[in-house]
């Protein structure tokens, strides 16, 4: 225990020096001056204000006019090889992993209750309506003109839900989301439709207010079609007091809405590269402009944080303020996920090219929403320096934001004159699924990201997702974090690979504090494969420096010594290559015709191909570890065609916590039996 403390204890004494001070990272001072300068915050949420007003549904008219609204401020701003485009949404292609699902749009939709008159029941109090917020009609609602009786089953997705209940014909009052309860309530059961007051994502904020309306979903490919309306807690609970009371609730509905072959839209700009050597590779800004209205963090910020970003580049640039970069950096808008998969199976030169993507998912909350920024960290299944670019911006940030608010000297306030004041404190390297940029990640692509996000918040999802709750200065904050790191890396050559190392070598550090803390808590060769995973992970975050120059032989050298120290340091005493373990085990390969990630958009690959009950059965979908439950994306991401399943159980347990090698080889089995992996 002792020896441990003092480990633990030298490692973040060399990280408390190796981070202090309020140096300016990677850039030069002129441009950070100069992106300070001309990052506005309030100029991105003019943009995004506008975009608030549009219920942004895959393949719907005001998806449309979202991207037509991009496309002229792209103009405006004088980007380059701009481009709208579209690809089918038909319910049938299918983009890598992605089945594209049918475009949705609605055109009316009204919930009343009724009121019994001269034996007549007629309209009372209007409870949702499509015009005014569409968030109260549940995505994929299918058409309907129904008048029926309110029958509270509670959840709704057990038969003892429905025990002693006559809901044939009748409107069902659930607390789960609408795609839930098909197959019982509407499928067997016979109810003609249903409202739900189901509550959003888990946090500590979770049922605190009785005023929110959360998005709904139908699931998109299901065969029995039907519609839901959205309501408060507030509402629900009403209806379920008078309905114990033996009161009768009528409600008339009528919905005009449905699926029908349509097209995603997306629109594309470039920045071009100056480097003619270089000019073909690209740096990737992405986001999803899909959402319901408003969808104000969620998430018209990343979207018009990334047009902010190209706005000010551009200008930069045009200006002399900075040089135009070496290398391309490209700007796309499209619909979360499944945009990103067909964009990157339809157009293969995107990916080809890209060398590195920075993600922009919710970055404009702020006290209001209860907001946590993240600088994300890479997965272990693809080792790159790119994330600790980001990192160390975010940490710049964090430092000059908390001498800022604290009246401390500062160089930099990065604040808006319309926004907050308080610090960013940013959570820095940690790992986090959820959207597009698990994508590119994914082991298929193996395209390194950044991702800026805000979690928790708690009115994601919701009709409280407004404008007004979004604050200027994270606007500016996080497209400073994401304009200077693509800026540096589109920059990045040969001279950079030394400050850049000095970065790896802090985070390095960092993660090594962590690694040795963890392996603390496991038994036996656990321990060991911790570790020995965490430094094969550290030298392949070195080695990722070839995706972009050649490091000098004095710098591998170098970095070879930093290792081993470091290694011994923890307890590691011969870590100069990992060996396969369990010699003869089975060695899987990805299928390359199959790319992407199993479990997409509104499409789980797996369940389509090896069966909804097989695939609820396998343990590790489920499976919750010491520090993560992300198992199924990295499990596919580890096979390589080198590691043995043990391999991959043990780098698995290094990642997220110990797991047993029979879920292991259960899942990666089910996965051979469809053929997305090989032997």
């Amino acid at each position: 225990m002792k020896t441990y403390l003092r480990i633990l204890f030298f490692f973040l004494l060399m990280i408390s020096f190796v981070g202090y001070g309020q140096h300016i990272p990677l850039l030069p001072e002129s441009t950070v001056d100069a992106l300070h300068s001309e990052l506005s915050g309030e100029s991105a949420k003019r943009n995004l204000e506008y975009i608030t007003r549009l219920h942004r549904m895959r393949g719907s008219a005001d998806f449309k006019k979202a991207i037509d609204f991009i496309e002229s401020r792209l103009r405006e701003y004088k980007l380059e090889e701009i481009e709208a485009f579209q690809i089918p949404a038909n319910g049938t292609s299918m983009y890598g992993t992605q089945k594209a699902r049918l475009a949705w749009e609605a055109e009316f939709a009204e919930l009343w209750e009724l009121k019994k008159e001269n034996d007549a029941w007629k309209p009372s109090i209007r409870l949702a309506d499509w015009e005014s917020m569409p968030i109260t009609l549940a995505e994929d609602s299918e058409s309907a003109d129904v008048t029926a009786e309110l029958v509270d089953v509670g959840a709704g997705t057990s038969e003892k839900d429905y025990a002693g209940k006559d809901v044939k014909g009748k409107i069902l009052l659930i607390s789960s989301s609408p795609a839930a309860v098909v197959a019982l309530g509407i499928e067997k059961f016979g109810a003609v439709g249903m409202v739900s007051y189901t509550q959003n994502q888990v946090t500590a904020w979770s049922n605190e207010d009785q005023n929110l309306i959360r998005w709904g979903h139908f699931d998109s490919f299901e065969k029995t079609k039907s519609f839901c309306f959205m309501i408060t807690l507030k509402q629900a609970a009403n209806f379920q007091q008078r309905l114990k009371q033996g009161e009768h609730i009528m409600l008339s509905a009528n919905v005009k809405a449905g699926q029908h072959p349509g097209f995603y839209n997306f629109v594309t700009a470039v920045i071009k590269g100056s480097d003619p050597a270089l000019s073909s590779e690209e740096i990737v800004f992405s986001c999803h402009l899909d959402h319901q209205r408003p969808g104000a963090n969620d998430n018209a910020s990343g979207s018009m944080t990334i047009l902010e970003i190209a706005r000010t580049l551009t200008r930069l640039i045009e200006d002399k303020k900075i040089q135009r970069p070496l290398r391309t950096i490209r700007f796309i808008w499209s619909p979360e996920i499944e945009g990103t998969s067909a964009i990157l199976a339809q157009r293969p030169d995107y990916a080809a090219k890209a060398k590195a993507n920075i993600h922009m998912d919710m970055v404009g909350g702020g006290p209001i929403t209860k907001s946590i920024f993240h600088v994300a960290g890479a997965p272990k299944s693809l080792p790159s320096f790119v994330a600790d670019v980001g990192v160390t911006f975010g940490q710049f940030l964090n430092e000059q934001t908390d001498h800022y608010a604290s009246g401390y000297s500062y160089q930099y306030s990065f604040a808006s004159r319309e926004g907050g004041k308080e610090p960013l404190q940013a959570v820095l390297g940690q790992f986090h699924l959820g959207s597009d940029h698990e994508v590119y990640s994914e082991g298929s692509y193996k395209i390194p990201s950044i991702y800026l996000h805000d979690w928790p918040d708690r009115y994601i999802h919701t009709n409280l997702d407004v404008a007004g709750n979004i604050d200027p200065t994270k606007l500016m904050r996080a497209g400073f974090i994401g304009a200077a790191s693509g800026y540096y890396l589109a920059n990045f050559t040969a001279a950079d690979a030394l400050k850049t190392w000095h970065v790896i070598q802090q985070r390095s550090l960092q993660r090594t504090a962590q690694a040795v803390e963890r392996a603390h808590q496991l038994d036996g060769d656990d321990a060991q494969h911790l570790l020995t995973e965490h430094f094969v992970y550290e030298r392949g975050v070195f080695a990722s420096l070839h995706r972009f120059t050649i490091p000098s032989a004095e710098l591998v050298k170098e970095a070879d010594q930093f290792y081993l120290k470091l290694a011994e340091a923890s307890g590691q005493r011969k870590i100069a290559e990992k060996k396969n373990s369990n010699a003869g085990a089975i060695i899987y390969k990805r299928n390359p015709a199959i790319k992407g990630p199993l479990s997409v958009f509104g499409y789980d690959y797996l369940a389509d191909h090896y069966g909804d009950e097989k695939t609820s059965a396998l343990r590790l979908l489920n499976y919750q570890g010491k520090w993560g439950s992300d198992y199924a994306y990295e499990a596919l991401n580890f096979v390589d065609g080198k590691r043995t399943t043990k391999d991959i159980r043990n780098a698995l347990t290094a990642e997220f916590g110990p797991i047993p090698l029979d879920v292991v080889e259960e899942f990666l089995a089910a996965l051979n039996s469809i053929e997305v992996i090989l032997k």
